[in-house]
């Protein structure tokens, strides 16, 4: 399978759901500054999780530009991926309009723990369908920080931790995902790459 036509595949579904959260913004219905600020719960939603998307955007690009084979694992795997990864606008939307509510928050934990594992089944395939034909390839995409943290038990024990203290302050769950994207080594590490 041709890995180009993959990656512009995923490009342009990245592409729509960007658009598709932009597009949950409502307009202000006046021209006062606070009207724009009773946004401000969805404006925090959107931007964390337009710094999510571009992150795993980031490292999609990076995993795909060392990888010599496309199979047709991956290239389901990939759209599970993606499939995961559409749910963002509906779930920024409904934590954006209810943040401090428990079911929108649990909402986007669970899609962005859906999102995190089809992301590393992904690398694995990726990974595997490269160890015969370039082995320095699989080393690098092994070597990426999703297998450092969801192979390790401590990665099950904040996802426990997170699911109890969503229930006593739900906007944690939107927390964790900022600091995720701030301190992802991968893309900070690779950005110069």
């Amino acid at each position: 399978m041709n890995k180009g036509r993959l990656e512009a595949f995923s490009d342009a579904v990245i592409a729509i759901i960007v658009t598709i959260m932009i597009l949950e913004f409502k307009t202000p219905e006046t021209p006062e500054i606070k009207a724009l600020l009773e946004n401000g719960p969805y404006f925090f939603a959107y931007i964390i999780t337009y710094v999510f998307v571009g992150v795993a955007w980031y490292n999609h690009h990076y995993m795909f530009s060392l990888t010599k084979r496309v199979t047709k694992r991956i290239y389901w795997l990939n759209n599970i991926w993606l499939l995961s990864m559409s749910f963002l606008p509906v779930a920024t939307a409904w934590t954006g309009r209810f943040i401090n509510e428990r079911g929108p928050e649990y909402f986007y934990y669970v899609v962005h723990l859906i999102w995190l594992l089809a992301y590393f089944f992904l690398s694995d395939a990726l990974a595997n369908a490269n160890r015969e034909v370039a082995p320095e390839r699989y080393q690098k995409i092994k070597a990426m920080p999703i297998y450092s943290t969801i192979t390790r038990p401590y990665f099950w024990v904040i996802q426990v931790i997170l699911l109890v203290a969503i229930y006593f302050f739900p906007p944690i769950e939107l927390i964790f995902v900022m600091v995720d994207c701030k301190f992802n080594p991968n893309f900070w590490t690779n950005l110069s790459a």
